[in-house]
């Protein structure tokens, strides 16, 4: 059955949904609210305050949308997918209630204790002396997390005492845990709040600069297949970490229907979860949802209607993706939006195998598509092997121009030399 979507969001991680739904043959029309200028090329855009439920839903209704898909985590944690499906309107996105784990991190801790799920032990503080007890209990590398959203800038891991002490006074309640040794993998979970569907994992790059120095940021790029992980590792995360999960949030009456994002870490003791997402991940979406075969509306759709558990085996191609992301200037400081991005063009007529995703862009008066936030746009490439799809990458991540930008020039660097050792 061919079906209206509407897409809500307007980053990377939303021009990679829109992408893919726009290559599916079951979706007739596709709309994004607000969408970006990257966006506006496969999808008919539309204004909205996407963190104003009842504006979300009577776009909707307005536009006739049969399925309706909620990117971003901000809206989720307030409760837009619910009032969509209030309105009668199937919508891909977990409720205000299940998004809470991402939407607090003392939260998740709760459910994955009362689940018995890995992850790390931690103690949520609020005043002052239970900082520095927490701190002083840890030692360093000092690992400090508000506990509420923070645009993935919440998180300060550090051997400086004191700057892990000034992140957290200056949250109102943030969890203070023991560093995660091992490197560190995303795990997406398609679910209806019974069925789990992994999806395949990826691996991004949080780190400002090469060789993981500078400062966290929301992430500088990604690649998928993890040619290094134990195969048995998508099997032992769905059976310890995301079937427990929604298993637990089902029994607490709040059942986490949607898209379940397992940051997590290979340590020397096991898998152990760093944190969940309520949402597909940026850069990892782009990657993933390069490889993934399967059409996506109607896998997002079994999932938004409660029919997962007789959904067809998801299919995936045999080769690799990468996605480097370029930032505007001082990014992830104060950054500088405004700057005209070139190439763009060179990039669709000379790459076959690559492509750009918007993130922070928009159209100014002129027509000229410029910079419109921190991280601006990724380049996402495909290839039979992680050095091929790299390759692909680079080069035509060569042909942008943006006065300022900057990327990462490691990117799946590693794991592309270890796979041809």
């Amino acid at each position: 059955m061919r079906v209206k979507v509407l897409v809500i969001g307007g980053g990377a991680r939303e021009h990679a949904l829109c992408r893919s739904l726009s290559l599916d043959p079951d979706v007739s029309s596709l709309h994004c609210a607000p969408g970006n200028a990257g966006i506006a090329e496969v999808a008919e855009l539309h204004p909205v305050d996407i963190m104003d439920g009842a504006a979300v839903a009577d776009l909707a209704v307005s536009l006739g949308a049969d399925f309706v898909i909620v990117g971003p985590e901000a809206p989720l944690v307030a409760g837009v997918a619910d009032a969509v499906r209030e309105r009668g309107v199937d919508c891909f996105g977990p409720s205000r209630e299940a998004a809470a784990l991402e939407g607090s991190k003392a939260f998740a801790k709760d459910v994955m204790a009362t689940a018995g799920v890995p992850t790390a032990r931690s103690y949520v503080c609020i005043t002052p002396e239970e900082v520095d007890a927490a701190l002083d209990a840890f030692g360093a590398p000092y690992v400090v997390k508000d506990d509420g959203l923070a645009a993935g800038k919440g998180v300060v891991v550090t051997d400086d005492l004191a700057a892990a002490r000034a992140h957290a006074l200056a949250c109102d309640r943030v969890v203070i845990e023991e560093f995660l040794d091992g490197p560190e993998v995303s795990l997406f979970a398609v679910t209806d709040g019974e069925t789990v569907l992994p999806l395949q994992p990826a691996q991004d790059f949080k780190r400002a600069l090469d060789a993981d120095e500078g400062p966290n940021t929301g992430g500088m790029g990604a690649y998928s297949p993890l040619p290094w992980a134990d195969p048995k590792l998508v099997e032992e995360v769905e059976r310890t970490v995301l079937q427990p999960t929604v298993d637990e949030l089902r029994r607490r009456g709040t059942p986490f229907a949607g898209l379940l994002y397992a940051g997590l870490a290979i340590t020397s003791r096991g898998v152990r979860v760093i944190e969940f997402n309520a949402r597909f991940g940026d850069p990892e979406t782009q990657v993933v949802l390069a490889r993934l075969r399967t059409p996506l509306a109607g896998l997002l759709r079994a999932a938004a209607t409660g029919q997962l558990a007789a959904y067809p085996e998801l299919r995936w191609s045999d080769g690799a993706a990468v996605t480097v992301v370029i930032a505007s200037h001082n990014y992830p400081g104060t950054p500088r939006t405004g700057d005209p991005i070139t190439g763009l063009d060179d990039v669709a007529e000379k790459d076959e195998h690559a492509y750009v995703l918007h993130a922070g862009t928009r159209t100014d008066d002129d027509g000229r598509i410029v910079s419109a936030g921190g991280r601006v746009l990724s380049v996402t490439a495909t290839g039979s092997t992680l050095t091929k799809a790299r390759d692909r990458a680079y080069r035509a991540l060569g042909r942008i121009g943006l006065d300022g930008g900057h990327h990462r020039g490691d990117i799946a660097a590693k794991a592309a030399q270890a796979a041809q050792d």
